[in-house]
C-alpha cells in the first residue's frame, strides 16, 4: 500500500470515527433536550392547571361576594319596603279608629268578651287613645270600662280573674301576628 492510500484510508477511518462520535454526541444531546422539553412541558401543564384552579377559586369568590352584596341590597330594600308599608298600615289603622265602624267593632268586642265570661266578674280595658269613646261604649254596652295604662294600639282587652283568662281583642297582638305571617309575593320561587 502506498503512502497516499494509507493516508486516504487513515483519513476515511478518522472521518468514520469522527462521524460516529459526532452522531453519538448529537443523539445524546437530542435525548437530553427531549428530556428537558418533557420536564418543561409537565411543569407548564402543572402551572396551567394551578392557574386554572386559582382563577376558578377567584371567580367563585367574586361571584360569592356579588351574591352577598346583592342579597344585602335586597334585604335593605325589603326592610325599607316593610317600614313604608308598616307606616302606611298604621296610618290606615289610625284613620279607621276615627270612624263609626271602629266604635261598632269595639262594641262587638265588648259584647263577645262579656258573653265569654258568662257575665261573671271581669275587667274590660280600652286603649288610652280610645278614652274619648269610653262614655259612648259604656252607654252602648251597659258595662263599666277601664282605661288601660298600656297602649295596645286599639281594640279591647278583658281580664277574667276567676278563670285566670285574658281575652285579647287588641290590635297590637293582631298586628304582630299578621306581621309574623306576612310575606311579599312575587319574584323567583314565589309560586304565585
Amino acid at each position: 500500500m502506498t503512502v497516499d492510500e494509507k493516508i486516504t484510508r487513515l483519513q476515511e477511518s478518522a472521518m468514520q470515527e469522527a462521524r460516529s462520535k459526532g452522531n453519538a454526541i448529537v443523539e445524546q444531546h437530542k435525548k437530553a433536550l427531549t428530556h428537558v422539553f418533557e420536564q418543561h412541558k409537565a411543569e407548564a401543564l402543572i402551572q396551567a392547571d394551578t392557574r386554572i384552579k386559582a382563577e376558578k377559586t377567584s371567580v367563585k369568590q367574586q361571584l360569592g361576594m356579588a351574591n352577598s352584596k346583592a342579597a344585602l341590597e335586597l334585604k335593605r330594600e325589603l326592610g325599607a319596603a316593610q317600614k313604608r308599608l308598616k307606616k302606611q298600615l298604621f296610618k290606615e289603622v289610625e284613620e279607621y279608629m276615627k270612624t263609626e265602624k271602629y266604635q261598632d267593632l269595639l262594641v262587638k268586642y265588648i259584647e263577645k268578651a262579656v258573653a265569654y265570661s258568662d257575665r261573671g266578674e271581669m275587667t274590660i280595658y280600652v286603649n288610652p287613645t280610645d278614652a274619648d269613646k269610653k262614655a259612648y261604649l259604656e252607654e252602648k254596652t251597659g258595662f263599666t270600662l277601664s282605661i288601660s295604662k298600656e297602649d295596645f294600639i286599639g281594640g279591647i282587652r278583658a281580664v277574667i280573674p276567676e278563670r285566670n283568662i285574658l281575652v285579647d281583642y287588641a290590635f297590637k297582638g293582631a298586628l304582630e301576628r299578621e306581621y309574623q305571617k306576612f310575606t311579599f309575593g312575587g319574584g323567583m320561587g314565589s309560586g304565585r
